[in-house]
């Protein structure tokens, strides 16, 4: 799994910490690629993440699997993560979510699990996925489809989307719930792009 620096709570620590946590940072090795995290806990939670439709591609039984794109596979690169929380905004740990996507020709793969998996939110509710910007599949614009689950909660079944992208103001389906379903993406300087979105589920405090 890629190791996150959180910035953020390093410059709060005392300084002791901080010194700890740098010298921890020079043990790393050296292959392993450091990712910031790009989200942030939300402070306003009381809209539920809406639902979306399931499309006629959702296969059961994915992998238990963070980087979806392989080392030959074609795209832009793209990391997302964020949070899964309740309407209190209190992290959900455990909670599953599942992707499931086209590839950078706007295609699925349903013979296989190319572009699909799922992970588990750590004790933060943090998730964390490795994936290529899919293509345009005919009819719809650019999206990631997802399932979210808390712990013992109903499944929340909806898509993730683009901003920017013209070909939103031509999707029915999003145009029903979409901008609420944007990601906030930014350009990486290799070419790649970052994005978050946390998910905020109407389920009990855990």
């Amino acid at each position: 799994m890629i190791p996150v620096v959180d910035v953020q709570l390093a410059l709060v620590r005392p300084a002791r910490t901080i010194t700890i946590a740098l010298v921890a940072f020079m043990l790393m090795p050296v292959s392993a690629p450091v990712v910031a995290r790009t989200s942030q806990l939300p402070t306003i939670c009381s809209t539920p993440t809406p639902a979306e439709t399931e499309g006629p591609y959702f296969k059961a039984g994915s992998p238990d699997e963070t980087a979806l794109a392989t080392d030959e596979m074609t795209g832009t690169r793209l990391h997302v993560n964020g949070y899964v929380v309740n309407t209190n905004c209190q992290p959900m740990a455990g909670a599953l979510v599942d992707f499931w996507q086209a590839d950078a020709s706007g295609q699925y793969d349903n013979s296989g699990y190319t572009l699909r998996g799922h992970q588990s939110t750590d004790a933060a509710g943090h998730y964390d996925l490795e994936t290529v910007v899919p293509g345009l599949y005919p009819g719809r614009t650019r999206h990631i489809h997802v399932k979210v689950q808390a712990p013992g909660g109903p499944v929340l079944t909806t898509q993730l989307y683009f901003p920017d992208e013209p070909n939103n103001a031509r999707d029915g389906i999003f145009l029903e719930n979409g901008q609420q379903l944007l990601m906030n993406v930014q350009p990486g300087a290799d070419g790649s792009l970052s994005a978050s979105f946390n998910f905020v589920l109407a389920v009990p405090s855990p």
